[in-house]
């Protein structure tokens, strides 16, 4: 190569954007390109560790192909024509999650790993740092899931002609093997009996109470209300009638009972921990949610009054620290604010992000809970 060539050649590569995300090995775009160096005879992906090529010696290729037809060979060190370990991770889970949604029984463990190729211990280890739950956990959470769906399909069918889902047959399109191995969990799964929980919450009573108050410088709408295991919501919002709608889609056949004066002094409790963090809540809770979220609301009730977490944090806390976004999805479904205090997790950085109940809302909680 002339030295002119050699100058062509280099201005060519570093006006190429592909050339910067080479320099800066960035592993989010390897796939859409390949790069090849002359002087070694081998192509690689833009993340690759090699030691970095002179740029008149590089040429970029669409494809694995591409640079193998211009007589280039696969690096080493980076593979680039095979997927990498965390990839081909991500996809046997994958798969393996969907097989476990899909059987009409429950499949051990050990299938479980045979069929992705892995020993039981290597298996159930990556399935729960990816996923946050166990195998079997993951199993109960969709059969909870799917008995759910079965037994709601009522509310939703509104042609009379329709065969109405028994629960019977719920449970056994669910995947459990028997009546009584649901019933020995049902109110844990549902918060009530499966017939009630068919109906609506029909039977069920629920009593709520609505209420104002100050939360920093804007008014706030709080309700909280009751089943008779313990408080099951506490909302907030701008809008009672919102709230009390919100309260019905949860509960769409339960029996609401307008409190009388002694629940009212449990939402006055309630208001008042707001505004004075430092007494504390002790309340008896109806917490209803997946194996993972449970977990991921018992690690934020361990969180000390004034002081934030990381949704990072909370994944390690948890023994998944992969399963951030989990994390993130498990705080947006907490249906119990400050009860089960989401508002203390924050981004890495420390700053706020999402907020079911609005993030000035957060921010005006977390204030008054670092408040001297």
């Amino acid at each position: 190569m002339n030295q002119s060539t050699k100058i062509i050649q280099v201005e060519t590569t570093e006006k190429d954007s592909r050339w910067a995300q080479v320099q800066t090995r960035d592993a989010s775009v390897d796939g859409t390109f390949y790069y090849s160096v002359s002087t070694t005879g081998i192509y690689c992906k833009p993340s690759c560790g090699a030691r970095q090529p002179r740029p008149e010696h590089v040429a970029f290729h669409d494809s694995c192909a591409e640079a193998e037809l211009a007589g280039f060979r696969a690096c080493k060190r980076c593979k680039p024509g095979q997927t990498n370990l965390a990839e081909s991770q991500a996809i046997l889970i994958a798969q393996s999650c969907r097989l476990i949604e899909a059987a009409e029984e429950n499949i051990s463990l050990e299938t479980l790993a045979k069929n992705a190729g892995l020993s039981t211990y290597h298996f159930h280890r990556i399935f729960k740092s990816m996923t946050g739950l166990t195998p079997k956990a993951y199993s109960s959470a969709h059969r909870a899931k799917k008995i759910r769906s079965e037994l709601t399909k009522n509310k939703r069918i509104k042609n009379k002609s329709t065969k109405n889902t028994s629960v019977t047959d719920a449970i056994f399109d669910a995947g459990y093997s028997s009546n009584s191995r649901f019933y020995e969990k049902s109110t844990e799964i549902l918060g009530m009996t499966p017939s009630n929980y068919k109906a609506g919450g029909a039977s069920a009573t629920i009593k709520f109470a609505i209420g104002e108050f100050s939360l920093g410088k804007n008014p706030c709408t709080i309700l909280v209300a009751s089943s008779e295991r313990g408080v099951c919501a506490i909302f907030l919002g701008d809008d009672a009638v919102q709230l009390l709608n919100d309260l019905q889609d949860a509960f769409p056949c339960a029996k609401l009972i307008g409190a009388d004066r002694d629940y009212e002094a449990l939402v006055a409790k309630v208001v008042g921990f707001i505004q004075m963090p430092a007494v504390g809540l002790t309340l008896p809770l109806d917490i209803q949610g997946t194996a993972f979220q449970q977990r991921v609301w018992q690690a934020l009730r361990h969180i000390p009054t004034g002081v934030t977490a990381s949704y990072s944090d909370i994944a390690k806390s948890i023994g998944s620290p992969k399963a951030v976004r989990a994390v993130a999805s498990a705080c947006a479904a907490n249906t119990l604010a400050v009860a089960i205090p989401c508002h203390r997790v924050v981004r890495m950085d420390g700053s706020l992000s999402g907020y079911r109940w609005g993030v000035e809302r957060k921010r005006a909680l977390l204030d008054l809970e670092t408040k001297k």
